[in-house]
C-alpha cells in the first residue's frame, strides 16, 4: 500500500487574516523581512476576481523514466501519486503542484478535479497544465496554472514522484503545510513559521495607506505621501483619531 505524509495545518485565523492581507502586500511584506523569492512564476489566474488562503498540500512531477514509472493511465490507479495528494484534501486546502512548468502533461482533469471539490478544496495552483477545460469551467474552482492540454498526466514527458516533500514551484519552494495566498496579482507562498509576523507587518503599513492614497488622489505631493514622510505623520494621527481602523465584528 503507498503511504505518504499529512501536513500541519496552521490555525483558521491566521489562515484568514493572511487572506486580507493580499497576494501583493504578501509578497513585499516578506521580502522586507528578507524572503526575497515568494512569488510562484508562471501559473497565473483562470479565476478572475477569486482570491485564495489555504495550506500546500504538495505534489512533485519528474522527467518520466520508464524502468521507474512504465504503468499504462490504469493499470494501478494507486501508483498514481497524483491521486495521493488528494487523498489529503481537507476543506480549506491548495494543492500546490510542481509539474515542472511542461505543457503537454494535464495534471488533473475533470474526474479528479471533481473528488478535490467534493473534498472542500480551496484551489491549485499548478506549475504546468490541466485537461479537461470545458468541465473544469463548471466546478468553478479558482486554479493559477500555465495553460491547458488535452493529454493526461503521464502521457508524455512526466511521472508523479513524491506527495507532501518540499517542491520547487514556479521558482518557489514550497514547504508542505505554507500557507499559499493567490489572487489577480499571482500565487505567493507564505512560510508557515513567518506568517503570523507577516500580517503583523503588512497591517502597520495598510494603516496609514488609506489616508495616503487619499492624499494621493487629491494631486498631495507623492514625496510626503508615499511612503509616509515622518513629517506627516502628525497629520496622519490626526485623521486616524476621525478615521479609527475598523475592526471584524465592529
Amino acid at each position: 500500500m503507498t503511504h505518504t505524509p499529512g501536513i500541519t495545518r496552521p490555525p483558521k485565523e491566521l489562515i484568514e487574516a493572511v487572506l486580507a492581507v493580499g497576494a501583493a502586500s504578501a509578497s513585499s511584506t516578506l521580502a522586507h523581512m528578507g524572503i526575497r523569492n515568494c512569488h510562484i512564476t508562471g501559473p497565473v489566474s483562470w479565476s478572475p476576481g477569486k482570491a485564495i488562503c489555504g495550506p500546500a498540500l504538495t505534489l512533485q512531477f519528474m522527467p518520466k523514466r520508464e524502468d521507474l514509472y512504465n504503468e499504462t493511465e490504469y493499470a494501478d490507479p494507486e501508483k498514481q501519486l497524483h491521486r495521493h495528494v488528494l487523498y489529503h484534501v481537507e476543506a480549506g486546502d491548495i494543492v500546490v503542484v510542481d509539474a515542472r512548468g511542461d505543457m503537454s502533461s494535464g495534471v488533473f482533469g475533470d474526474m479528479m478535479s471533481t473528488y478535490f471539490k467534493g473534498r472542500g478544496g480551496a484551489g491549485m495552483v499548478i506549475d504546468g497544465c490541466l485537461r479537461d477545460q470545458p468541465n473544469l469551467k463548471k466546478l468553478d474552482i479558482p486554479i493559477w496554472i500555465r495553460g491547458w492540454t488535452p493529454n493526461f498526466h503521464t502521457q508524455t514527458n512526466l511521472m508523479p514522484f513524491a506527495v507532501n516533500t518540499p517542491i520547487a514551484c514556479g521558482g518557489v519552494t514550497v514547504m508542505p503545510g505554507d500557507i499559499i495566498i493567490a489572487d489577480d496579482d499571482g500565487a505567493v507562498c507564505v512560510p508557515a513559521a513567518l506568517a503570523a509576523e507577516m500580517v503583523q507587518n503588512a497591517n502597520k503599513q495598510h494603516d496609514w495607506e488609506d489616508f495616503s492614497r487619499m492624499k494621493l488622489m487629491a494631486g498631495e505631493p507623492l514625496q510626503r505621501y508615499y511612503p509616509l514622510h515622518d513629517d506627516a505623520r502628525a497629520e496622519y494621527e490626526e485623521w486616524r483619531k476621525l478615521n479609527p481602523i475598523k475592526t471584524p465584528g465592529h
